[in-house]
């Protein structure tokens, strides 16, 4: 019997992807599993996958003669997993010695559906514990309660899939929408959160995840920038009234965080971009847009009323705080 498996969609991952299996070779144990989705890389990464055939037991390697996106590539993993429980980690990622087992200890301890975990963030050697969002420790809570309130950041601000553990009985919820090739975390994150019956938060940081990694998607300035609308349509599609300010100060922080590093984008496709983030702020109520917008710094305020110049003040006093992390 599989305990756990693990799904690490790589392409093109040649500088990093042994970095990461051998993190992997460091918490491998004879009931985990290993599913590395080679998503029609043409570089070496293939040829460093094979090599750790015999140094990474339960090693299994799908490979996708096209890519297919890091969505459908995850998706590809979960539908070859065979474990209980199921995680996952980015190719450009690694993470700390036993630090796998330690997660199996925290859900089977809880017995909830899913558990999220801290983790540390990256940038040359510059090392920030990243923690998510909730106080709450080793608590088994519903997930619904931990998507409010608004005005702070809970735990549909942290959708990173990397950082948990969950039950692969969960199906469909561990899906991702593989028509997104951007931001298709945030349907997710909000999907787990509004459908499954209980989780837990636990103070572990064992997931290395590398920044501002060159080619991944995060510093491509390409159309697939656009999905990141596609995702929040998904996020807003039939969402309870109750949850709907948050979702809008998600979005417009979001969309101000975007619009702030659009010098990567072409003029045309900054235009598109703007067009479509106007569309939407326009479809949301004008209250609670101007809400979201009242309580981001100065400068994203700014941006967004440029964006919408007919975006109405707010009717609540001004909170200033200094700029948010997206």
């Amino acid at each position: 019997m599989i305990t756990l498996s693990v799904v690490v969609p790589v392409r093109d991952g040649e500088r990093f992807i042994a970095d990461a299996l051998t993190s992997l070779s460091r918490n491998a144990r004879h009931d985990f599993e290993f599913i590395v989705v080679n998503d029609g890389s043409v570089d070496a990464t293939g040829d460093i996958i094979d090599d750790f055939a015999g140094d990474l037991p339960g090693l299994t390697v799908v490979r996708n003669p096209a890519p297919v996106g890091l969505a459908d590539a995850r998706n590809t993993g979960l539908s070859a997993a065979t474990g209980r429980y199921v995680t996952f980690m980015d190719g450009d990622d690694w993470l700390a010695p036993g630090y796998l087992t330690r997660l199996v200890e925290a859900i089977d301890g809880l017995g909830c559906d899913f558990v999220r975990a801290d983790h540390v963030q990256v940038e040359g050697r510059k090392r920030v514990v990243h923690r998510a969002p909730l106080a709450r420790r080793g608590v088994v809570l519903d997930p619904r309660d931990a998507i409010l309130p608004a005005s702070v950041r809970t735990m549909v601000d942290y959708p990173y899939a990397w950082a948990g553990i969950y039950r692969r009985s969960l199906g469909d919820l561990l899906h991702f929408p593989g028509s997104l090739h951007t931001a298709e975390d945030r349907p997710w994150i909000w999907r787990l959160h509004r459908e499954a019956a209980s989780f837990a938060v636990v103070s572990l940081a064992g997931v290395f995840y590398r920044r501002l990694v060159s080619g991944s998607l995060t510093q491509v300035g390409d159309e697939r920038q656009l999905h990141f609308f596609d995702a929040f349509e998904l996020v807003l599609k039939d969402l309870e009234p109750e949850f709907l300010p948050k979702a809008a100060r998600n979005f417009c922080a979001l969309l101000a965080h975007h619009l702030e590093i659009g010098d990567r984008f072409t003029p045309a496709l900054r235009a598109r971009f703007e067009e479509r983030g106007a569309q939407m702020v326009r479809v949301l109520p004008p209250e609670l847009v101007a809400e979201s917008v009242a309580r981001m710094s100065v400068e994203r305020e700014a941006t967004l009323r440029a964006l919408v110049p007919d975006l109405p003040p707010s009717q609540h006093v001004r909170v200033r705080r200094d700029r948010e992390e997206s």
